[in-house]
């Protein structure tokens, strides 16, 4: 798709489950973007709280909106996720757009946040994933996160429908690491991923804690480190940084148990081995060039 003046369109799918403390911040950012989605689909995972009511007082003032329910479900789960946005993207088959992104329900953000995302795909043809970094209770992943510019963190992924399309859209695994997988694989396709700092978006609830509690998310943050193929010595680094991090000392700790337990039980890995191989690469490559700073060396290209 080559760059052009024409305003670019864009689709979003909101899976949303049990969220009435926060979907209607979501929405009111979405009404008020200065260009609007031609489709917005938000999917009700079997809410049994006031969600799918609070999404239905919209629809009236905002056709471009619509409310798919999908059967009760049990437990919260990621690769019911998965399930919802697929459901909801059966819904574009005939919309028309540029770019389609997966949009949390518990986010917010300001108004011409949209149109800067669908502008930056517009001036780079080979971006494939864009987003912004996020801020939630103290936390600001653009300054806290271990992951780095090209990771787009899962709350809000907006991908050129090309790309979206080249990597086969979400793989589906119970305990998550899918927008990850996502984006890396984009990555290991050849596209550019980015997440801009010139904008960002407030994510209200912490992340890891919709069934968990805090230290129970470092525990699934280091499964999940080794089940998407992890590197030992990157995991090495980042539980050392998130020492240095609050909750001090003890997330760090959490994160390392969380990785061992799963390194010695063996836990199925749900990434491809040519994934896996591209993931270690990118974090050795990123651990020599930390190192390199550390010890006042350029970093060598």
């Amino acid at each position: 798709m080559e760059c052009c003046d024409r305003v670019w369109t864009y689709a979003l799918i909101t899976p949303a489950r049990n969220e009435e403390a926060f979907i209607s911040n979501t929405i009111k950012s979405v009404v008020t973007q200065t260009i609007v989605p031609s489709k917005w689909v938000i999917v009700s995972d079997g809410s049994t709280d006031r969600t799918d009511d609070i999404v239905r007082g919209y629809l009236p003032s905002y056709p471009w909106m619509e409310l798919l329910r999908m059967p009760d479900q049990r437990d919260r789960q990621f690769a019911a996720k998965v399930g919802c946005f697929n459901a909801g993207y059966e819904r574009l088959k005939d919309a028309r757009y540029d770019v389609i992104g997966n949009l949390d329900a518990d986010v917010s953000f300001d108004e011409g946040y949209c149109e800067f995302l669908l502008e930056r795909f517009r001036l780079d043809s080979n971006l494939g994933v864009a987003g912004t970094h996020f801020i939630e209770d103290g936390y600001s992943s653009a300054d806290d996160s271990f992951e780095g510019a090209t990771h787009v963190a899962g709350g809000c992924q907006l991908f050129r429908r090309e790309c979206f399309e080249d990597i086969g859209g979400y793989v589906p695994h119970r305990s998550g690491g899918i927008d990850w997988m996502a984006v890396t694989t984009a990555r290991m396709k050849g596209w550019r991923t980015r997440s801009f700092r010139e904008k960002f978006f407030h994510h209200h609830r912490r992340l890891g804690t919709a069934e968990s509690t805090a230290i129970g998310s470092f525990f699934s943050y280091g499964l999940k480190d080794y089940y998407l193929g992890g590197h030992p010595l990157w995991e090495m680094l980042r539980v050392l940084y998130q020492m240095t991090r609050k909750p001090l000392v003890v997330g760090g700790i959490a994160l390392m148990a969380g990785y061992s337990y799963a390194l010695l039980s063996r836990m199925p890995r749900p990434v491809s081995t040519d994934l896996m191989r591209f993931h270690r690469r990118e974090q050795l490559e990123k651990l020599r060039y930390v190192l390199g700073h550390l010890i006042g060396f350029k970093k060598v290209s």
